[in-house]
C-alpha cells in the first residue's frame, strides 16, 4: 500500500514542541503524528488488528519485564533522539532499560530511543515508513526494532552489526521472538501472537 493512501505530509518544518501543540488540538484527536528530520507525517487511527497486536506485544514485554524488573515498558509513547528535536516516533510498544531512564519521568516525550521498539506494519503505519525510521532508532540507542507484519504473519528483527550497519532477519510464524541480551526472559512463539 502506498504512503499517499494513508499518510499525509504537512508543509513546513516542525520540531517536537510543534507536535506537542498539534496533537492537543481537538480536531486531531483521531490522528497520529510522527516527525522525521523536521517533516511532519499524519496517520489515521490504527485499525482493530493493529490494536490487538500492539496490545499483545506490550503485554508480553510487560510480563517478561515484571519478572526481572529491568526497565520500563510503554505503549504509544513519543520518543526522540536526545540531541534531535526534529525527529519523533511513537512505537506501538517499547522497552527501555532502567539505566537509560531519567527520573522524574518526562511528562512530554522521552528524550531517548527505547532499547526495544515495536512497530506494527499496517495501513496506518506502512512497512516502507517503518523501514525509513530504522536508522534513527538504531543509531540513537535502540538495540532491537521488531516490525510485526500481520500480512505475512512474521516479525522482522532489526539491529546493528559490529560495523554499525543495519541487519534484519525475518522470523516466520513457526519461529519465536527473543529479547536476547536486552530483555532476558522474553520469549514469544509467533503462533501465539498471530492466533487471533
Amino acid at each position: 500500500m502506498s504512503h499517499s493512501m494513508t499518510m499525509k505530509i504537512w508543509q513546513g518544518k516542525y520540531d517536537i514542541d510543534d507536535v506537542w501543540e498539534i496533537v492537543h488540538r481537538p480536531e486531531n484527536d483521531d490522528k497520529r503524528f510522527e516527525l522525521l528530520d523536521g517533516q511532519l507525517f499524519e496517520f489515521p487511527l490504527a485499525g482493530f488488528q493493529h490494536g490487538v497486536l500492539a496490545a499483545q506485544m506490550g503485554f508480553h514485554l510487560f510480563d517478561a519485564n515484571e519478572r526481572l524488573s529491568l526497565g520500563l515498558v510503554t505503549a504509544r509513547c513519543g520518543y526522540h533522539p536526545p540531541n534531535d528535536r526534529w525527529t519523533l516516533f511513537g512505537p506501538s510498544a517499547a522497552f527501555t532499560r532502567k539505566e537509560r531512564v531519567q527520573y522524574p519521568l518526562a511528562k512530554k516525550y522521552a528524550a531517548r530511543m527505547p532499547d526495544i521498539a515495536v512497530e506494527i506494519a499496517s495501513f496506518c503505519n506502512p512497512l516502507d515508513w517503518t523501514h525509513r525510521k530504522l536508522p534513527k532508532y538504531l543509531k540513537n540507542g535502540s538495540q532491537l526494532v521488531w516490525i510485526v507484519i500481520p500480512d505475512s504473519e512474521s516479525v522482522e528483527v532489526c539491529r546493528l552489526d559490529a560495523n554499525g550497519e543495519i541487519q534484519s532477519e525475518v522470523i516466520d510464524v513457526e519461529g519465536s521472538l527473543s529479547g536476547e541480551g536486552v530483555l532476558p526472559g522474553f520469549e514469544l512463539e509467533l503462533t501465539k501472537l498471530f492466533a487471533s
